[in-house]
């Protein structure tokens, strides 16, 4: 069956020197009657090719009962309130749930927020959650269909009763000031407008006060750097200090994992609470520091800052240009993540991508280590002033558990999950393979446990590669639907990940961005040489930063694998940073508009490596219609591009989904109709047939 025909302009740019053509443009606009008609177009194409698929109605049974069941989140505790998601099985979304106390929570509690009622089919989704410091009120952001702008709503919870006031904004998470009357919030631009909602590039954000009533106060801006994005955290010092509270504010480029620190004093007389004069702690952004907590007037914060793999220390806000006091140094694993307690800080390092959780005071002496050996922690609450810790964790068949943390003791004990899985025995392989430079690339390799590893057997492979996010042996709902169809499974920690400290992640981006695509295919060859499987039963599958993954490795290596699925990839790397948030990725791909940056995606962008008489294997790319992260045009052009040049006889389809974004908020019934439909694709052209 042929593939639908798309118009090809005459559109050729020259952009350092290069003549480019660029026929599909067009497809860039989501709303255009004609991209409209493309869309319906390639729908009803796909829908043909997927009558092939002979077990799609197998796959779409298991992942019904997979996702579309009762479920609940671990608990966290937020300002003397217990809150917990549910669903009973028959919403799209979960419904938020609290009490006043863990054993009320566990017993049912009293439902807060029913995020079903906000749309008629299901897409408006919860993006965030707090309660203010007085346990009066909950602040909540909004996202329509999957949207990366949020509205934040306050309900009373004393009265029940919504209040009037609403503010939209985007890549911010509602905070409270002392006060509880007032919130955090960042105002961005777009096109010269406030809160834009198109594809357009934005400015900078600016950061604001909002008062309940509707009364604002600008606090903070950074006009000579608009690419500068802020994170503001309300902390409140411990053990005295010079001032009770602070606003500390975090600055980097885009998705650098660099920045630079300010802080601001808060005083609350009256029912109000003032920001004080700011004061720089970090000036530059030449290397990372997160915050974890204020001890005095001793700001402790994780830094990769002489320690490849992460350390936390102190600095003196007092006194910020003296040097830094360590607390915690260096250790055998990747230093993930940090959070303040009563006795002190817990920290999460990962040694071989495996959690190691320890307790340490707050002056760095070694606590102790916590009885948890998991595929993944998922999720930690934790309130500086609280040794009450929930934690949840998950592994790769597992959906999750929850656990109660007594960080004084280390003492952890499970939670009930009434609703949880039916245990799925697994054998997970750790194995490396030797990417091109020579780097041992680690990648597990899973199955069912009754069903011998030794192959060759259909194989999905995953990875991400960039942005320092770690990929761990963790649960997705597609990766037990792909096991319990026995299949097997592999999961590669690329170089650009955050899997083994600064320079794995510095490998693995800009000028070295082609070390992740050769670690990938390193992890396929090495699959193939010891008999897991085959090309031909091997199937490439990735999102956003991994759909751009899955696009290099499918046009550098074609011969390599028998299915693939990119999934809201960025496959456009001329015009990445011209949508949206997408300068932000500059970090990892470089500045097009720079001659040196743009030599270096010319010989990968997936969009402009496909070659005209290739035989490319069946590829399904799968977007949200309109996704404002990674926008819908990058899988639009590369879908027309890969059906005009496709030289053999396997289908290319997209599947688009409607009314969604980049994969936050999706109502259940969608998730688990698109994880059936990936694992279909891929075990029919992989030959799986479900045990």
């Amino acid at each position: 069956m042929s593939a639908p025909q798309t118009r090809r302009d005459d559109l050729v740019e020259t952009l350092h020197g290069v003549e480019v053509a660029d026929p599909y443009r067009w497809l860039e606009d989501p709303d255009a009657p004609e991209v409209v008609d493309w869309v319906e177009r390639q729908r009803a194409h796909t829908a043909e090719v997927f009558t092939q698929l002979g077990d799609l109605d197998w796959f779409h049974q298991t992942l019904r009962r997979i996702v579309v069941r009762p479920h609940r989140s671990a608990p966290w505790r937020d300002n003397g309130w217990y809150l917990q998601t549910r669903n009973d099985g028959s919403t799209q979304q979960d419904l938020l749930h609290g009490a006043r106390s863990l054993q009320a929570l566990l017993e049912g509690g009293d439902l807060l927020l029913d995020p079903n009622s906000w749309s008629e089919n299901g897409t408006s989704s919860l993006a965030g959650v707090t309660v203010s410091p007085d346990g009066t009120k909950l602040a909540h952001a909004i996202s329509a269909a999957g949207s990366d702008w949020t509205t934040y709503r306050v309900l009373d919870l004393t009265t029940g009763r919504l209040l009037d006031d609403e503010v939209v904004t985007k890549f911010s998470a509602p905070t409270w000031l002392p006060d509880s009357t007032s919130l955090l919030y960042l105002e961005w631009s777009s096109a010269g407008e406030s809160v834009g909602t198109d594809a357009t590039a934005l400015s900078g954000p600016v950061l604001w006060q909002y008062a309940l009533g509707g009364e604002r106060t600008q606090l903070f801006s950074f006009p000579d750097d608009p690419s500068v994005m802020f994170g503001a955290r309300v902390v409140q010092a411990r053990e005295g200090g010079s001032n009770a509270d602070w606003l500390v504010l975090e600055g980097s480029r885009g998705t650098e994992r660099t920045n630079r620190v300010w802080v601001a004093p808060l005083q609350t007389t009256g029912g109000r609470t003032t920001v004080g004069a700011w004061v720089t702690v970090f000036g530059d952004d030449d290397h990372q520091r997160d915050l974890v907590t204020i001890v005095g007037d001793r700001l402790i914060h994780l830094t990769h800052q002489d320690a490849v793999r992460g350390r936390l220390v102190a600095v003196d806000l007092t006194r910020p240009e003296q040097p830094v006091e360590v607390v915690v140094d260096e250790q055998e694993g990747t230093l993930e993540d940090a959070w303040a307690t009563a006795s002190g800080i817990l920290t999460c390092h990962l040694v071989d991508v495996a959690p190691v959780l320890t307790r340490w005071s707050s002056t760095g002496e070694r606590l102790g280590e916590v009885d948890l050996k998991v595929g993944a922690v998922t999720a930690v609450s934790a309130e500086s002033s609280q040794d009450e810790v929930f934690v949840a964790t998950s592994s790769v068949a597992e959906p999750g558990e929850a656990w109660r943390l007594d960080a004084s003791t280390g003492q952890v004990e499970p939670l009930p999950d009434p609703d949880a899985l039916d245990p799925l025995p697994v054998v997970q392989l750790r194995r490396h393979a030797t990417s091109t430079d020579g780097t041992r690339v680690p990648y597990w390799v899973l199955s069912r446990a009754d069903l011998p590893l030794e192959g060759p057997r259909p194989t999905l492979v995953y990875g991400y590669g960039g942005f320092t996010i770690p990929v761990l042996a963790d649960y997705r709902p597609g990766w037990r639907g792909w096991l319990e169809a026995g299949g097997v499974l592999a999961i590669c920690n690329l170089r650009g990940g955050g899997e083994f400290g600064q320079e794995w992640y510095d490998q693995g981006r800009g000028a070295h961005k082609q070390h992740v695509f050769d670690d990938f295919i390193a992890c396929a060859e090495d699959m193939v040489a010891g008999g897991i499987t085959t090309p031909d039963q091997l199937a490439c599958y990735g999102r956003s930063n991994g759909g751009l993954l899955v696009g290099a490795a499918i046009t550098q290596r074609p011969d390599l694998y028998g299915a693939a699925l990119p999934q809201v990839g960025v496959l456009d790397l001329y015009r990445f940073h011209t949508f949206t948030i997408g300068a932000a990725w500059i970090s990892d791909y470089g500045d097009p508009d720079l001659a040196e940056d743009f030599a270096v995606v010319q010989a990968y962008s997936p969009l402009h490596n496909v070659r005209p008489g290739t035989h490319y294997p069946p590829t399904l790319v799968i977007t949200g219609d309109h996704d404002d992260r990674v926008v819908p045009a990058h899988s639009h052009k590369f879908t027309a591009t890969l059906q005009a040049a496709q030289g053999g006889d396997a289908p290319i389809a997209t599947r688009i989904e409607p009314a969604t974004g980049h994969g936050p908020g999706k109502p259940a019934h969608v998730i688990a109709e698109e994880w059936a439909d990936l694992l279909a694709w891929a075990a029919h052209f992989t030959g799986l047939r479900p045990h």
